[in-house]
This record gives C-alpha cells, sequence and structure tokens, in this order.
C-alpha cells in the first residue's frame, strides 16, 4: 500500500546517529504527516477497511423501540457523480533520494498537473485523468541538476481501498491549515484560542478530531470537539525537583519522566520519552551533514533559541513502531528545558478541584457541542484557502449536521427477591433498596468476619457497623456483629500482621478501616488477601465513615460485600435458558511494562443460578491477541458444565481492549481459533454444534448524538444505520444517562455469528447486561460482564502483580 506522505521529513545526519527533532521531525525518515513518537500505532492500521460482516446477514437493522429523531456529530461529503480519484506512479531519472527535493522538483510542473494533487515523493494522485496514459516532463533542480520525470497511469482507486480513504482525510487535513491551527500529535489545535488554568500551571487547547470515511450510503466527515492539556511546566522543572535529593534523583527523575508525551514548542512535535541519558548533556556532540555540531549551537543556529543549562542530561525518544528494524535514525534526542509536558498525571486526575476546573471547558453539553461545530463547519467553508482546497478536488460540505432516525429500547424490568421493579426512564434503581430485599445472600447470613481499625478509630467504625447493619437488615442480608481487632498505629506492616492473625479464625471476610487512599498499603492488604490467602478484603476509609451521607454509603458497602461472599444484589428479566455471557478485556502492568493481564468474567446461565466465574492470566503488553484466552474459555466451559451438566447452548462473547488498527488481527486469527477449539470442545463432550456471538466492544468513539438539538437522547437509544460502517454488522448504544456532557454511545461490532439471534434480540440482550454491574444500581456503558473484567484485570495489574487464588474464581471479589 502507498505511504501517503505529505512534506515528508528528513534526517539531518544521513548515517543515522543521534540526532535532535528538526522543524520537520528529523531523525524519522519517511514519517507521516501528523505523526510522532507519541504514536504507538502503525498509522496505515487506521484507514483498514476490515470486512467483518458475517456473510449470512442480510439485514442488521432493527425494528424494535420506540422510534426517535437525531442529530449526529456527522456532516455529509457532496462531490460530482464522476468524481473518482486517479493513481499515478511518478519515477525521476537521474534518480532522486531525498522525497523532499523530489516534490520540490514536481511542483514546477503544476499547471500541467493542476494544483488538486497530491504527491508523497513516489505515488501521486489526482482527481483529473490525464490524456497521456505515461507523461514525460522535464526539470531542473536548484543545483541547475537536469532531470526527466515520468508519471505513470496506474488505474483509479476504489472507494473500498485504504488508500481511497488515506487521501480523503490528507484533502481535509489540508484544507484545515487555512484555518491557522497548529498539529500536535495527530490533531489540529488552536493555540490562539488556549484557555489558561494558571492555578494548576497548565493551559487547555481547543482542537478538532477528524475522519472521513464511506459509512452506510454517502461519505461522511466526523468532527469531535477535543482538549489537549498543555502544561507550563517543562520536563527540566520535573529535574530540578528531584534534584532536591541528590541521592536518588537520578532513578526518582527517571520515575517521573518516562513515558511522558511531551511538546518541542519550536516544530510542535510531541515524543514519548522512553529513556534518559546522564552520560551526555548539550555540550555533547552529533554528525550533522558530516560536521560535528554540539547540540548548543545547532538550537542557537537553527531556531536561535539559548540553552541555558549545559550540564542538564538528554532524554531519548524512541519510536517503537519501528523498534524491530533498530535503526538508529529512529531515536530522537530532546533537551529537558526544551519539552513542555502534556497530559494529566495519577494525582493531576485525583485532585477534584483541577478536575472541575477543567471539566467547564472540556464537558460540553448538546446545545454548546453543536454550536461548535457548526463554527468549525463555517470556518472551513469561508476560509479561503480550505475553500480552495476542496474546489480542487471538487469536494463540498453540507451545512449541516446529519439527522437520522433511532430506536429507544423500553425500561428493563429490575428483579428482587421480593419482586420486579422498572429501571425506569432514567434506567437509575437506587431508591428501589430501601424496600427491597437483594435477590440472593448467605442463608445464614455474615456470621464470621473481622474488622482491623486503628484505635484512634474505634468510634468512627461504630458508627460505620450501625449503619452498615440496619442497611443490610433492610435488604434482607443478615450481618451478625463481627471480631474486632484494634492496632496501634497505621502502618502497611501492622495491618498484615493484623490480618495473618485473622487467618487463624477462618474469616469469611476482613474489613480494614484505613485512614487515607494510601495506595501501598491498599496493595499489600489485597495481595495478602487474594494471593497469600483466598479471603475476601473490604477496605473503608475513614472519610467514608465520617461522610454526612453514612447511610448511603453503607448500603454500597453491604451490597458489595453480599457480592464478595459470591451471591447477587439483582438480576434482569432474561427471555434465554442456557446462555453464558462472556467479558475480556486487558490491563498493563504498573510494576513491569513488558507485562500485560487478562480478565475473564463469565455468566453461568443468569436464569438458572445468577452467578458468574473469573480468571486472569498473564500476557504480553505488546499483543493483542491474548493466546491465553481459549485455556481461559475452557475453564469458564468446565465450570459451567460442573454446574449444569452440560455446555452452554449460546455463548455471547464481549471483547474490550481492540483499537481499531487491530481489528484485522483480531478477525483472522483471535476469531478463528476460538471458533475452531470450541467445535473440538463441543465434539469432544458430544454437546451438538457451539452457537457463539463474538463482538467487539469500544468505548473511545468520536461518534454523538443529540436529542432536539439541545439534549442528549435517553439510556436505551440504538443507531444502526446511516452512521454504521457498510463492511461490517455494528450498532451503537447509549445505555447510561448523563446529566453533564454529551453521551458517549458505545460501538458493537460482530465479528462472527452463529447464534440464531435477530439484530433486536442482540440489541436487546446487550442493553440488558449494562444493567448487571453491581457497584453501581443504575446502567454501565459497556456489558457488566466487559465492566467486571476490566475491574478485574486493573486490580491486578495495578495492585496484585500476581495471580488471585482460584478459590475466589466464583467470587466478586474486585469489586
Amino acid at each position: 500500500r502507498a505511504k501517503i506522505l505529505k512534506g515528508p521529513s528528513r534526517s539531518d545526519q544521513p548515517g543515522g546517529s543521534r540526532a535532535p527533532p528538526d522543524g520537520d521531525g528529523a531523525g524519522r525518515q519517511g514519517t507521516r504527516e501528523g505523526e510522532s513518537g507519541a504514536d504507538r500505532r502503525p498509522r496505515g492500521d487506521r484507514f483498514d477497511i476490515v470486512n467483518t460482516r458475517p456473510a449470512d446477514i442480510i439485514s442488521k437493522k432493527g425494528t424494535e423501540g420506540q422510534p426517535i429523531s437525531l442529530q449526529t456529530n456527522f456532516f455529509r461529503l457532496k462531490t460530482k457523480p464522476e468524481w473518482r480519484i486517479a493513481h499515478y506512479h511518478v519515477q525521476f531519472e537521474p534518480s532522486v533520494e531525498n522525497p523532499r527535493v523530489r516534490m520540490g522538483i514536481l511542483s514546477d510542473h503544476a499547471k500541467v498537473l493542476g494544483s488538486g494533487y497530491l504527491f508523497d515523493g513516489l505515488q501521486l494522485f489526482t482527481t483529473r485523468k490525464y490524456a497521456q496514459e505515461v507523461t514525460v516532463l522535464r526539470g531542473k533542480s536548484k543545483l541547475d541538476i537536469e532531470y526527466t520525470i515520468t508519471v505513470k497511469f496506474v488505474g483509479f482507486i476504489s472507494t473500498v481501498e485504504p488508500r481511497f480513504l488515506q487521501v480523503l482525510n490528507l484533502i481535509l487535513r489540508r484544507s484545515m491549515k487555512g484555518l491557522n491551527l497548529e498539529l500536535v500529535g495527530r490533531n489540529l489545535f488552536d493555540p490562539h484560542a488556549k484557555i489558561p488554568i494558571r492555578e494548576f500551571q497548565m493551559e487547555l487547547w481547543p482542537g478538532y478530531e477528524t475522519s472521513i470515511r464511506q459509512h452506510e450510503k454517502d461519505i461522511l466527515l466526523c468532527t469531535e470537539i477535543t482538549h489537549k492539556v498543555m502544561r507550563t511546566e517543562t520536563v527540566y522543572d520535573i529535574l530540578r525537583r528531584c534534584s532536591q535529593n541528590p541521592s536518588r534523583h537520578q532513578d526518582e527523575f527517571r520515575v517521573n519522566v518516562l513515558d511522558l508525551i511531551v511538546l518541542t514548542d519550536y516544530n510542535n512535535k510531541t515524543y514519548r520519552i522512553n529513556d534518559v541519558d546522564f552520560g551526555q548533556t548539550p555540550r555533547s556532540t552529533f554528525d550533522c551533514k558530516g560536521k560535528s555540531v554540539s547540540f548548543v549551537d545547532y538550537y542557537l543556529t537553527k531556531y536561535n533559541i539559548r540553552i541555558r543549562d549545559h550540564n542538564q542530561p538528554l532524554l531519548i525518544s524512541k519510536n517503537r513502531d519501528k523498534a524491530q528494524k533498530t535503526n538508529a535514525s529512529d531515536v530522537v534526542v530532546l533537551i529537558p528545558e526544551l519539552c513542555r509536558v502534556t497530559g494529566l498525571t495519577d494525582n493531576m486526575r485525583s485532585n477534584f478541584q483541577l478536575m472541575r476546573a477543567m471539566s467547564e471547558h472540556t464537558r460540553m453539553n448538546p446545545d454548546r457541542r453543536i454550536e461548535r461545530l457548526r463554527k468549525f463547519n463555517h470556518r472551513l467553508q469561508n476560509t479561503t484557502e480550505s475553500v480552495k482546497v476542496l474546489r480542487d478536488w471538487n469536494m463540498d460540505l453540507e451545512q449541516n449536521l446529519i439527522e437520522l432516525k433511532g430506536r429507544v429500547i423500553s425500561a428493563q424490568k429490575i428483579v428482587f427477591q421480593s419482586g420486579k421493579t422498572s429501571a425506569g426512564d432514567n434506567a437509575d434503581w437506587t431508591r428501589c433498596f430501601r424496600d427491597s430485599r437483594m435477590l440472593t445472600t448467605p442463608r445464614e447470613g455474615l456470621d464470621r468476619w473481622v474488622v482491623i481499625v486503628p484505635e484512634r478509630h474505634s468510634y468512627d467504625l461504630r458508627n460505620l457497623l450501625e449503619n452498615m447493619l440496619r442497611a443490610a437488615n433492610g435488604m434482607g442480608f443478615h450481618i451478625r456483629s463481627p471480631e474486632e481487632m484494634k492496632i496501634y498505629d497505621d502502618r502497611t506492616a501492622s495491618y498484615i500482621r493484623a490480618m495473618d492473625d485473622c487467618f487463624r479464625m477462618d474469616p469469611k471476610l476482613i474489613l480494614c478501616l484505613v485512614p487515607n487512599n494510601n495506595v501501598e498499603r491498599y496493595s499489600a492488604i489485597k495481595k495478602r488477601g487474594y494471593v497469600d490467602r483466598a479471603v475476601p478484603t473490604q477496605v473503608v476509609t475513614v472519610r467514608s465513615a465520617k461522610n454526612r451521607g453514612l447511610m448511603s454509603i453503607a448500603t454500597k458497602i453491604a451490597i458489595q460485600v453480599n457480592c464478595k461472599l459470591g451471591y447477587t444484589p439483582w438480576m434482569i428479566e432474561l427471555p434465554l435458558s442456557g446462555l453464558m455471557t462472556i467479558g475480556f478485556d486487558i490491563a498493563k502492568s504498573t510494576r513491569d511494562r513488558k507485562k500485560a493481564y487478562g480478565a475473564l468474567v463469565a455468566s453461568m446461565d443468569l436464569q438458572r443460578n445468577s452467578t458468574y466465574f473469573s480468571t486472569v492470566a498473564e500476557c504480553s503488553a505488546f499483543d493483542v491477541l491474548s493466546n491465553t484466552l481459549w485455556p481461559m474459555i475452557a475453564k469458564a466451559l468446565r465450570q459451567y458444565q460442573r454446574e449444569h451438566q452440560t455446555l452452554p447452548t449460546r455463548i455471547l462473547f464481549y471483547r474490550d481492549g481492540v483499537s481499531s488498527g487491530s481489528l484485522k488481527q483480531l478477525f483472522e486469527y483471535e476469531v478463528k481459533d476460538i471458533v475452531e477449539k470450541l467445535d473440538a470442545e463441543y465434539k469432544r463432550a458430544n454437546a451438538g454444534h457451539p452457537s457463539l456471538a463474538y463482538v467487539v466492544v469500544t468505548k473511545s468513539m468520536n461518534v454523538r448524538f443529540f436529542q432536539n438539538g439541545r439534549q442528549n437522547p435517553p439510556p436505551g437509544t440504538v443507531v444502526d444505520d446511516v452512521v454504521t460502517l457498510p463492511e461490517r454488522y455494528d450498532f451503537y448504544l447509549v445505555s447510561q444517562k448523563v446529566n453533564q456532557g454529551s453521551v458517549s454511545p458505545t460501538s458493537y461490532n460482530v465479528l462472527y455469528s452463529n447464534i440464531r439471534l435477530t439484530p433486536d434480540q442482540i440489541q436487546k440482550l446487550t442493553y440488558k447486561m449494562c444493567h448487571l454491574y453491581y457497584n453501581w444500581s443504575g446502567t454501565t456503558r459497556v456489558p457488566a460482564v466487559c465492566q467486571y473484567a476490566k475491574k478485574l484485570a486493573t486490580l491486578v495489574g495495578t495492585n496484585l502483580h500476581a495471580i488471585p487464588q482460584n478459590a475466589l474464581e466464583k467470587k466478586f471479589y474486585y469489586l
């Protein structure tokens, strides 16, 4: 496939040794437009058209539900009926190595070629078909060397080719340049409209995330409003902070900056920091065009920038996508004081004041978002340079947002032990707990459990237990008074010693009251309970125990405790028996970046016994295909067989944690592997032919839906036409009620299905599964099994760093 380049980068140093980035992103030969060290995915994958629609699916559109009129953040792209893209191959004689020079020589022939063309140094794309199959041009370079240029017609690009989408997106990117936006990473931002948040030393840059592709009937432009967090502090500021501890400053600096994404203002490029070189400083030299030049002199000559501290270490950024080639030219060297930090740290995300200050600008209600989208369209249609680019390519954008029809699935019934109640239009049944008994609870209640508490917080514990026992009693869950174990300080070692003493009593659960959210203490408690032993633990902070809404918190804790013992608080009406729903997700290890943990959670026929099974396995952080997936599915099937003496009639598998660039790999290898092994498993058990639906779940979508131009669509809204993709069996589902900002629908893509369910049934079943996450008495963005898998994988990757005990597999210990 041709690589569409526009202004490719060039390396200052042909030999490819370490060199600083130049204005075009030197150090990476042949970088595509907008690519930087921060990108981790091969960019061509972004435009892959993967035909995953099962052959026997005639229509993917459902019919049930209340019709609803919606707007969406798409604009229709209008072209002439005979519009098409011609593809040419361009050859230079004598040959020219540098693509940038080739572009310059060819640009002298714009009158012959026409102004609307794209050239990547090898391939040329235009809407014009030249008179001759082979066009020969002659030109001169700035060095007075004469060249013969042969432009040979290859053919017309089909709308189903990935190159077609690449060309369209590059045309749009070129037209947007007229809006005076800056390219940062992959997207365009407006630094002139930056929003300063001075008290937190940061700025928000508003921008646009755009993509054009062929949808069901038309070529559509999806436009999402996005923001880039730009911190005013530099990496050098972090270095100075770390220098206050001289004995450990190098280790501390590495911990603080590795994997950070930084922006260099002199060329508006972003890079990911992969290493720190304390052996080199800005005074060190590198080979630049055959001369030895120091970094100090290079930046002064090229950018008129004086580096102040000549003793600071150097930062290393390497493009991992090319790591297999191990070319030194893929390495970029950066100066700490010239690198601005982007993004948010975990501490920043936990800062309530900061997140609230940001959300005032980033969380836009539908009416405000629609206004911004229309403003973007108006600017694009009324900026001379932008209009010229679109006209050169015989393209035009409609001014209005696309309107379409959706459907609203009716409110679901929530099943408690004492009866059924409607989830309501807002899909929230929190109030129902006041007079409803949980679906299943231990017959003898919670009769053997221990509480560990620092002595000075004994009063807070009494308050918490009093409310918790009262709340549990109202929900039909009998909790007896626990054994109290007092400790005299809140050190991690004191909690662990107390837990070891507790294990002698063989408790069903240990509750630890802790003074704050200390990650080290929390991880140690969880690891002792789940890896060293198999005892569920509940960690509660003193702040929660002192909260004015303690009764509400105590109710949630009682529900969690019931789940951790292996019981279920509620269920939904499920018309299918013999159904196993599976959720799978992956989380990276925070301790070892090469490791990740895949978690699988499966229901054991919710119509019959409303229980779940979970398992975890270690996998590679760099491989999207989990080699451990089938053994985990096999474990879940055997557990189902033990409980029901048969294998499930139908399996609905929800696969989370997949980027669009990995879809082809997943479709060609993982799905095929599961189908083959599932067939073999059922044959071995004489259980007939398995019925499977394999569904990829995607939360990170740029698609938005609006109702009446000013509000979010209600929970249960399904869209399966117009903005869906013709090569997929896909639909969008809005499953949550959102009061602030604009709701983000979840995309579901059915990669394989022989489950014999209609589109309506799969859509309704998926919506039902969003009602079963027991940490929240409302719906979730994804089916509960996916949410559980994410929760479990994150717990193991962040806190445990080891596989939990098998004895916990039937309990919601990870809630």
